[in-house]
């Protein structure tokens, strides 16, 4: 990886240098600074979605944008989507990825949640959790996606929008410290190299330690990006992704006869010297856009990501811990290896077949995904651990005995989709959408511990259905249904894990207050979900499963005065099994009506900012919370649940001059103890205590 990283970095590197060579097409006025010659820039577009207002869109969408992100304090995409209460944090693998349920319902347990990056897959993988530097926006979109963007999640997609070159100077260095040993440097350049080529260079490096005894990460990312202008109606982007982390596995805490807080949520019960887990990522984007006029354009994109996982792990075990405290331990050795690559092309414009009016997007993609897991597993009684009195050291790596082999596989997922999207105006007030994907889908997937080799194939349709009425300038009532499948890891031609579908049905208002400055949404959805992945009465693996998810949302967000913004997201979901089935983890029996994991019935965010002088100075003054209803903390254990949290943040941004400004923030402001997910009783994530932090960003 990091020589792959040498060799990428000197090819960037050494583009940057000829593209400076080049002659800059501009004037140098009487200050000295560079006035560039008027050209046209391309406005850029994200893959799939197409030029629709949100009171023409018949889904739920929320964007959050770079200065809300920068107002809640968020670096990680986890405390980003903690901004939408449609989403809910699920078993996030020890701290080494994301994962995340949107409407009720989550992706394959072993890997990490499916998101995208500017519409190029980036969840697939091991490359550990996503820092949110280089990035502009976060959007939640909500329901189901697969007409357009392929084999996904029932409940929604999240996409990750970049920042990308300008062709202004302008650049940004932000140094912050805050509790718990923390300290992280975050900048931000982007400049013209010529009149028809801008750069930009963003990265991070943070060195943390944490709440959690003995816990300390150190992460470091590099983004650089090129945007070459070719013509007056084409541009050419490309952007590499770096980013190393050193994370120690943390399963969390346990719960004591069902109770959590009988030991400090600050209590590791891994083993820190077996050292913390590495995670590489190197990813390279290419797009390629052109406009044919100012009805037709193309986009055409290639994505390569190769991302890493490696190092020893003790973990808890699933045992009741004994009077005395002694709790055991199993330990495991990890080497994943992932890379996903993809090739898309797509067509978008608008024409007219008599009165009526067509918006139409037609493409063509086609995507592999490699994944390859080797772990080692010892299960000795002699790695357990006091509880109430832990004692760290007595197990290394180098004692760990009877290590044998638990996975070693290579599995191959390649699909072929063919998509088109149609939405046409009616009247001047009412648009349909129509719209399908033709999925080729194949696997293979090679146990090497037994030498066998199997194969799984299939071929999916995925339609949408949506309407949408312009009642008004500022209020539209729309419907929609969709179908969705995701194929299951591990689906081989001896077993019967088809794959997973689902249905999904969404009516709602969009609407728009304040002459447009608030934004908001309505929903009320149904998703309907077919061929969960469980085990038959052999422990044999199988496609059973059905669940279902009701629920209402309402999103808002902008301007409410010149000087005070609100962000509100509020989300009520009811998610439950709708069949008995076994659970493929433990074995045991969940009757129908047993909720989901880790899905809290009512979920709440809130961000408020008010603008205001301060000795003549900006300042803004921010307030956020969080509530998360009781949550089911172990799907074989219905009683056992995660209790319901509130947690609220205060911070404030001040302008001591044009380029320098100060940050001071609170968070758990009121020091309540909570718990974000959980897998088990033994397995549960705690939040944060009040933690502050402080950072000065000096713009230039």
């Amino acid at each position: 990886m990091k020589n792959k990283f040498t060799l990428s970095m000197l090819l960037c590197s050494s583009s940057f240098v000829l593209l400076g060579s080049n002659t800059v097409l501009a004037q140098t006025n009487e200050t000295g600074s560079v006035v560039l010659d008027s050209y046209e820039i391309i406005g850029t577009r994200q893959a799939y979605q197409g030029e629709f207002t949100p009171l023409e869109t018949p889904q739920s969408e929320l964007k959050i944008d770079a200065k809300t992100l920068e107002y809640a304090g968020a670096l990680d995409l986890n405390r980003a989507l903690d901004l939408s209460a449609s989403v809910a944090r699920q078993n996030n693998f020890g701290g080494l990825w994301n994962s995340f349920a949107v409407r009720g319902f989550v992706g394959d347990e072993n890997l990490p949640s499916n998101y995208l990056v500017n519409g190029f897959n980036a969840g697939r993988g091991f490359g550990g959790p996503r820092e949110l530097s280089g990035l502009q926006s976060v959007e939640v979109l909500k329901g189901p996606r697969a007409a357009l963007f392929g084999r996904g999640e029932p409940g929604g997609t999240i996409n990750l929008v970049t920042k990308r070159p300008t062709f202004e100077t302008a650049g940004e260095l932000r140094l912050s410290a805050g509790s718990e040993d923390t300290y992280r440097t975050d900048f931000d350049w982007t400049s013209p190299l010529s009149e028809n080529v801008a750069v930009r260079l963003v990265g991070f490096y943070e060195d943390a330690g944490s709440f959690r005894d003995t816990v300390k990460t150190e992460k470091q990312g590099l983004t650089p990006s090129v945007l070459f202008l070719i013509g007056d109606n084409s541009q050419l982007i490309y952007e590499l992704e770096y980013s190393e982390q050193e994370i120690p596995f943390d399963r969390g805490v346990i719960a004591i006869d069902g109770k959590l807080g009988r030991i400090s949520e600050s209590r590791f019960l891994g083993e820190p010297g077996f050292g913390p887990i590495d995670t590489d990522v190197l990813g390279h984007q290419i797009e390629f856009q052109h406009d044919f006029n100012d009805d037709w354009s193309a986009l055409v994109g290639f994505n390569y990501r190769d991302t890493t996982l490696k190092g020893f792990a003790a973990e808890n075990g699933f045992s009741a811990p004994a009077a005395n405290g002694d709790f055991g331990r199993f330990s495991r050795y990890r080497d994943y290896d992932a890379n996903y690559q993809v090739f898309r092309a797509e067509l978008t414009g608008n024409f007219n077949t008599g009165w009526l009016e067509h918006r139409i997007i037609v493409g063509v993609d086609a995507d592999k995904f490699e994944n390859d897991q080797f772990a080692l597993r010892d299960r000795t009684t002699a790695q357990s651990i006091n509880i109430f009195n832990p004692v760290y050291g007595n197990t290394t790596t180098a004692g760990l005995a009877n290590l044998a082999v638990q996975i070693d596989r290579f599995e191959t997922q390649e699909s072929i989709g063919l998509y088109v999207q149609d939405q046409i105006s009616l009247t001047d007030k009412l648009d349909v959408r129509v719209g399908a994907r033709f999925d080729d889908y194949k696997q293979k997937l090679e146990n090497r511990r037994n030498n066998n080799v199997s194969k799984f194939s299939t071929t999916e349709v995925s339609p949408q259905f949506g309407v949408v009425y312009k009642a008004t300038d500022a209020i539209s009532f729309y419907a929609s249904y969709g179908e969705n499948f995701r194929p299951l890891s591990g689906a081989t031609d001896t077993n019967d894990l088809e794959p997973n579908k689902s249905k999904s049905k969404e009516i709602g208002i969009n609407f728009s207050l304040n002459d447009g400055t608030l934004q908001g949404n309505l929903a009320f959805f149904n998703v309907e979900q077919s061929n969960i992945s469980t085990v038959d009465d052999g422990f044999n693996a199988t496609a059973i499963g059905e669940a279902e998810s009701n629920g209402v949302e309402l999103d808002l967000n902008g301007q409410l005065t010149d000087t005070l913004s609100l962000f509100l997201s509020y989300a009520y979901v009811d998610a439950e099994t709708k069949n008995d089935f076994n659970d493929p983890n433990f074995g045991t029996v969940i009757p129908a009506g047993a909720d989901l994991l880790n899905i809290p019935e009512k979920q709440f965010s809130m961000q408020l900012a008010q603008e205001t002088r301060l000795a003549g100075k900006s300042l803004t003054l921010i307030g956020g919370l969080v509530y998360v209803d009781e949550r089911n903390g172990f799907f074989s254990n219905q009683d056992f649940k995660l209790p319901s949290y509130t947690t609220v943040q205060v911070a404030a941004n001040y302008e001591v001059t044009s380029s320098i400004e100060l940050r001071a923030e609170i968070n758990n402001l009121f020091d309540r103890e909570y718990y974000t997910n959980s897998f088990a009783d033994v397995w549960v994530q705690p939040g944060a205590p009040r933690n502050a932090h402080v950072s000065a960003t000096f713009r230039y």
